[in-house]
């Protein structure tokens, strides 16, 4: 088991775009392996993206209201309807905010074989995709973040007030 230690806001790796997949390999399938790892080597982790685990790709993992899979070179389709609950996130410990997000997404892509894969969610399984494909495309939950919520983020965040790597998140 592969345990891959997980990168932390301020870490340019978050922000930069991952590149996508071209080719489906050995490499490919040991880094789905490194993120399952990763998702489920701590209790309470719904997705790992590999920016995460500072590997520049379009690949993350997901384990989220009873599925559990991994999608390469993803593209979302989000619904009008919107949810509102508690977000948090691996590379933000310890911060929770409410972050809209639509309310069932679709994602399209591959698995780790190259052949087409579709998974479509609800609710917190719809979240975990948005929030997972966010970060393949360089964005964190606190950049939806609106108005007092968003200021309130930010300022926890520039004032450290969120876990340290080292107690365990």
């Amino acid at each position: 088991m592969t345990m891959r230690p997980i990168r932390i806001i301020g870490d340019p790796v978050l922000r930069t775009p991952s590149e996508p997949v071209t080719s489906f390999d050995a490499e490919l399938r040991a880094l789905v392996e490194d993120l399952m790892d990763t998702l489920l080597g701590a209790p309470g982790r719904a997705g790992v993206a590999a920016p995460q685990i500072g590997v520049n790709a379009q690949v993350f993992v997901y384990d989220a209201d009873g599925h559990r899979g991994h999608m390469i070179n993803p593209t979302l389709e989000v619904s009008d309807e919107l949810q509102d609950d508690d977000e948090g996130c691996l590379s933000i410990p310890g911060l929770y905010f409410p972050t809209p997000r639509a309310l069932h997404a679709t994602a399209h892509g591959y698995d780790q074989h190259g052949e087409p894969l579709t998974i479509t969610g609800s609710g917190f399984l719809a979240r975990a995709l948005q929030h997972e494909t966010d970060h393949l495309r360089g964005r964190l939950y606190v950049d939806t973040l609106r108005g007092d919520t968003r200021r309130r983020a930010l300022r926890e965040i520039r004032a450290g007030r969120f876990d340290s790597p080292s107690r365990g998140r």
